[in-house]
């Protein structure tokens, strides 16, 4: 009942203490009036709550005997009493949206002092694994760098572009400990080659080596390296040419290949070719994996340095089973061998280098200005870039970079589940300048309050 009703009662009631004739003809007034003002109170506390704004979002009751939640009021079913009128719920505050315009950035430094890192992912716990390119995988536990390796892989063969490359978590780390590495090594005769193998964590340690992939041509360059886990829960593997382009046009070699597996390492059954990791050919070097939100997979690649008298011509491909994608008879979007069916790239470089490494779709809305977009980072560039896609993901629609020379050499970019970014520099791989604290892994966050 309404504070106004209540006054009206108290006004109605309180002649009724007054005393002489007066007082009782005023009592028998007000109790002529009393069913009409009660009446009037009634009706005034059903009517009272105005009508919501079609932009208010009612507040859910707080329990309900349904997980459903109830529909707005309407009349009641028929055959059931009416519900006694409920008094209408305060309208919470409505929450605060995410930033619908660009916000500004910062970048942090969680770590120093590494040597050469390559690849770092993310566990569910919250630290961050990461190979160094000598065959040290490291552990940042709680923001700190653990002084001790979680594993030095002693056949790691670190040769110009080789050595431990690639991480990847099993999907369900969680439950199995499973992480993934792939490292160059020398065999018995001296010849290079690159594998993919499974460890199994405990408490900051690898251990129970076992061989996913082996057979990998390898070379003091073009060694691919990148290993990820896509949507489907298949194991992708980035192979490059190993310094013979051949091997990429031929189905029988591993090199020059983006190739796919079973986390156990056995061929899935609805590979392209029947009984072959190979998913898609015609690579020179790709070195980064990524995956749109809607599924689809994107790999850099890096063009040719002096091959077939050619330079630059990096490229982002949108890969798809089966597919030839060129090398060494197209180089970026260019046939300058025999003609073939091949995908030309959703995007080159033309005569810019920029020694495209790790990727990574922005998936969260901690960055509004980048949002769907993929991001690259470059070697020789320098640069993280940031590449808006068409609708359909198979043009560019825009090229923009960022953080352009403030952090030399870059290698990898990785989505947080929070929606932060990390980077890791790549400053002391043979090729960068190194700064005091290289090399480094950074983190973007928003820089606001």
């Amino acid at each position: 009942m309404s504070a106004r009703c209540v006054l009206h009662r108290r006004s109605a009631v309180g002649p009724a203490r007054r005393r002489g004739s007066g007082a009782r003809a005023a009592l028998l007034l007000a109790l002529l009036l009393l069913p009409a003002v009660l009446a009037a109170c009634r009706s005034g506390s059903e009517s009272a709550t105005p009508a919501q704004s079609p932009a208010a979002k009612p507040t859910q009751p707080a329990a309900s005997a349904s997980p459903t939640p109830s529909p707005p009021a309407s009349p009641a079913a028929a055959g059931e009493p009416a519900a006694s009128p409920a008094p209408t719920p305060t309208p919470e505050p409505a929450a605060t949206p995410a930033p619908a315009g660009p916000v500004p950035v910062r970048v942090e430094t969680v770590a120093t002092g590494l040597e050469a890192p390559w690849e770092l992912a993310i566990a569910p716990d919250g630290r961050l694994f990461l190979t160094e390119r000598p065959g040290r995988v490291r552990v940042i536990a709680d923001g700190q760098l653990l002084p001790e390796p979680a594993v030095v892989i002693q056949e790691v063969a670190e040769v110009g572009e080789g050595g431990l490359l690639g991480l990847a978590l099993h999907p369900d780390f969680a439950s199995n400990g499973y992480i993934y590495v792939y490292y160059t090594y020398r065999d018995g005769s001296g010849a290079l080659w690159n594998r993919v193998v499974r460890y199994t964590e405990r408490d900051n340690r690898l251990s129970d080596p076992a061989v996913i992939l082996d057979g990998i041509p390898g070379a003091s360059l073009h060694d691919g390296g990148r290993i990820a886990f896509g949507p489907d829960g298949k194991l992708y593997v980035t192979a490059g040419d190993a310094r013979n382009p051949a091997l990429a046009q031929d189905l029988g070699s591993l090199a020059g290949k983006v190739l796919r597996l079973n986390p156990d390492g056995s061929v899935p059954a609805d590979n392209p070719f029947p009984g072959s990791p190979v998913w898609s050919y015609g690579h020179r070097n790709p070195q980064g994996l990524a995956w749109a939100p809607d599924g689809r997979l994107y790999a850099t690649e890096h063009g040719p340095t002096g091959d077939l008298g050619m330079a630059a011509h990096d490229e982002v491909n949108l890969i798809e089973p089966g597919r030839n994608y060129g090398w060494p008879e197209m180089v970026g979007a260019t046939v300058v061998g025999a003609p073939g069916d091949y995908v030309p790239p959703v995007l080159e470089s033309g005569q810019q280098t920029w020694a495209p490494s790790g990727a990574a779709f922005v998936s969260s809305g901690r960055f509004p200005q980048w949002q769907g977009d993929l991001l690259f980072t470059g070697l020789r560039s320098r640069t993280l870039w940031r590449l808006d896609l068409s609708e359909d993901g198979r043009q560019a629609v825009a090229l923009e970079p960022l953080f352009a020379g403030e952090f030399g050499r870059l290698r990898a970019v990785v989505e947080a589940p929070d929606g932060t970014l990390y980077l890791l520099t790549s400053n002391r791989d043979g090729r960068g300048s190194p700064g005091p604290d290289d090399d480094r892994v950074l983190r973007i966050v928003p820089d606001v309050p």
